[in-house]
């Protein structure tokens, strides 16, 4: 029982500078320097409290037998262990930033200390539990705040199979919906940070964790109970935002039918990241009494001004009224992972042709790491860059195992960024609240680049971009998980992918709109909708919307909008393929097309 176990109360203000063998804080240590010998891998290990019993219970990764390295896999340079950190010039920082942890952890009464034999008489589980140092930047690259984490290993928990650990993510569109509609109203616009957001929900299940690195007097027959949730924990995201769930609609605000990361009220928005919460609102005051009212309920905020920087990405207010959306900090980032920082600059991010598996090139000999490089290019593609989608989407086939083509062409990307560094998507003061959808397909735009045995030899590309106020909210480039048999199938397939992401949005820019006093929001079903298409055939078989025999094959499969379109809900019209925005999400464009496109969708 709880009450028989034996606390300990001595208070741990002071942390171990000399735990470790004092470092030259001169000298930083290569990613591996951390890492123990294999012989010594149980009593390290034990020193932080991870129980192995045997020297012989080596994990992999510290074999002495030789291993497969999965593409040469790189360290991040912001990121560092306890040691890693302890051995760099700015240790006294990492030293603040983990006394400032602990003491955050104590004043929020996260765990007691606990004897350790009687939770393992009983059957318990004691988590190891691990130190994270972060550096924290700003979007443009430079350094923001030194950041510590004592994480749980979550990753040896274990759950029953009815126990649900989802929480939600606020999606990249609502975000974008989210400012354009600021922007258009001139709402105000906030970020805060939840202090040490997780640990501010309460653990219902029980849970014991080893004692972490860096305590005084540290005792080896003690454990801590965790009374609150903590970082790393499976189950804390779910919890936290349980709790700040309950805590926005006490509050009166409404959860989205759509993203459930979306709250609204009268003239105000609230979305919430993890543990970021940006809100708009047409009185500044309105903010601070939403965030005043928040940690009334026990939750602490740190503001952090507009909604300038997040996730990464930079707003800029730009003179004539607009702004622009980038992430030149990520840039900067691929361009030192792949040594390209003095590389010469592309004009467009691919050659005019795609690109195909290559069976017979050469294996990829570059020192950095293709599955690493393409998914930051894959953030920055998803996030403000479009133009370079279709190329990052080429280079992402062949992750698995690329060849000497496939890592030029992601140089090819990387020159073309390095020249267009400090440029994203301009969000411009919108003339007329309207929601366009562009919609291309490249009918099997494989044919002889890949081997002819190969079924993605004969697979189609479909492209979509779906722009609100004239703002791209979504754009897509996707080989079709099906074979077309004609062009006429392949952009209605594209179409029909399309309305799948429309429809949502209008029912999310539905929801937005009752929040808000301003005329032109009043009735949302009001606002235009309208699908541009560049192929008559698809045209007329979402218009005039007859089946026959060659076309009914398909209609369970792509015909779900036709009530869309047959109530005025979304009109789709033709539009000649020079004004076509989304050709070049379909397929590599010479210059001149390439660069005339991109004007018309991120206005530069």
């Amino acid at each position: 029982m709880e009450e028989d176990w034996t606390l300990v109360t001595t208070e741990r203000k002071q942390r171990v500078e000399t735990a470790m063998p004092s470092p030259d804080p001169e000298v930083i240590p290569l990613p591996d320097e951390s890492l123990p010998p294999a012989s010594q891998f149980h009593v390290y290990f034990s020193a932080i409290g991870c129980a192995y019993p045997t020297e012989t219970a080596i994990p992999p990764m510290f074999s002495t037998q030789p291993q497969v390295l999965a593409a040469r896999a790189v360290k991040d340079p912001d990121i560092f262990t306890y040691d890693q950190a302890m051995k760099t010039p700015e240790r006294k920082d990492w030293m603040k930033a983990a006394e400032a942890e602990i003491s955050e952890l104590e004043n929020h009464n996260v765990w007691i200390e606990v004897d350790k034999s009687k939770v393992q008489q009983q059957g318990h589980k004691i988590i190891p539990c691990t130190w994270v140092f972060r550096l924290k930047r700003y979007p443009d690259g430079t350094p923001k705040k030194y950041k510590a984490r004592i994480c749980l290993r979550g990753d040896l928990m274990e759950t029953k199979d009815d126990e649900n650990t989802y929480s939600p993510v606020v999606s990249p569109i609502t975000i974008r919906l989210f400012l354009t509609i600021s922007k258009y109203i001139g709402y105000t616009t906030c970020t805060f940070d939840f202090s040490n957001a997780f640990v501010q929900a309460d653990n219902p299940r029980e849970t014991y964790m080893h004692i972490p690195r860096g305590f005084l007097g540290e005792e080896p027959n003690q454990c801590l109970k965790l009374l609150k949730s903590i970082y790393g924990s499976i189950w804390a995201p779910r919890l936290f935002y349980n709790l700040a769930r309950s805590v926005f609609e006490k509050l009166g605000l409404i959860k989205s039918e759509v993203d459930d990361c979306l709250f609204y009220g009268k003239n105000i928005f609230v979305i919430i990241y993890v543990d970021d919460l940006g809100v708009a609102a047409l009185n500044p005051n309105d903010i601070d009494k939403l965030a005043a009212d928040i940690e009334s309920h026990g939750l602490t905020l740190t503001k952090e001004e507009s909604f300038a920087e997040y996730l990464g990405i930079k707003y800029t207010d730009l003179p004539d009224g607009s702004t622009l959306a980038n992430q030149s900090g990520l840039i900067k980032k691929i361009l030192l992972a792949t040594g390209m920082n003095n590389c010469t600059v592309a004009s467009t991010p691919a050659l005019n042709k795609d690109l195909g598996i290559d069976q017979e090139g050469v294996p990829m000999s570059e020192p950095w790491s293709y599955p690493s490089v393409v998914g930051m290019l894959l953030y920055l593609s998803n996030n403000t860059r479009p133009d370079i989608t279709v190329a990052v989407s080429q280079v992402a086939r062949f992750t698995h195992s690329p060849k000497q083509s496939h890592s030029s062409a992601v140089k090819r990307i990387i020159r073309y960024l390095k020249g267009t560094i400090n440029n994203g998507t301009i969000l411009r003061v919108p003339k007329k609240l309207s929601l366009d959808c562009f919609v291309d397909a490249n009918f099997c735009g494989l044919y002889n680049i890949d081997p002819p045995e190969l079924t993605s030899s004969v697979r189609s590309r479909a492209g979509y971009i779906i722009k609100f106020c004239g703002y791209p909210l979504i754009w897509k480039s996707q080989l079709m998980d099906c074979i077309c048999l004609s062009t006429a199938e392949a952009e209605y397939y594209a179409l029909s992918q399309a309305m799948r992401a429309l429809i949502p949005v209008r029912t999310l820019l539905k929801e937005m709109c009752l929040s808000l006093n301003v005329p032109e929001f009043t009735n949302p079903d009001s606002i235009l909708t309208t699908v541009h298409e560049d192929n008559q055939s698809a045209l007329r078989l979402a218009t005039e919307q007859r089946i026959t025999s060659r076309t009914r094959f398909y209609l369970a499969r792509y015909h779900f909008f036709w009530e869309h379109v047959r109530n005025g809900d979304i009109s789709v019209i033709y539009c000649p393929t020079e004004t076509q925005e989304a050709d070049y999400l379909t397929k590599n464009l010479p210059e001149k097309d390439f660069v005339r496109i991109r004007e018309l969708v991120q206005g530069w």
